[in-house]
């Protein structure tokens, strides 16, 4: 829903630049809550990174279960331990997963709390449509 407010075009204020239709107080104010460009590539990384089919599919089977080896996301998947362990590295490195070896297996789970929110916010949204 478009938010910005009406502007009579008649009756400029000096805080307001009529023929842009800018509010400059507005503008200011947000201008100083604005977040730096490396915040914004690192959000948007965080979603690309979620964006692939499979790695939602892990994401979900880890929310499910709290930990999973890579033979166990491959078989509940249904594809290869390679194509898995390609996917989590990815994960891995956006810091969506994080790893614990017991012996010779490793074991997968969400790195911390947002993830599993955030997952589950895109969850509610996709099944309410």
């Amino acid at each position: 829903m478009f938010n910005c407010s009406y502007i009579q075009m008649n009756q400029a204020t000096a805080d307001t630049d009529v023929s842009a239709g800018i509010e400059k107080e507005k503008v200011r104010s947000m201008k100083k809550r604005m977040k730096s460009d490396s915040f914004f590539h690192n959000l948007a990384e965080t979603f690309k990174a979620m964006s692939d089919p499979t790695r939602t599919k892990i994401i979900y089977a880890l929310c499910r279960e709290n930990e999973l080896c890579v033979h166990d996301i491959a078989a509940i998947i249904g594809t290869t331990d390679s194509a898995i362990s390609h996917q989590l590295r990815i994960l891995r490195n956006m810091k969506l997963v994080r790893y614990n070896k017991v012996g010779k297996v490793t074991f997968y789970s969400l790195d911390d709390i947002h993830i599993n929110n955030l997952f589950e916010e895109g969850l509610r949204h996709v099944e309410e449509k």
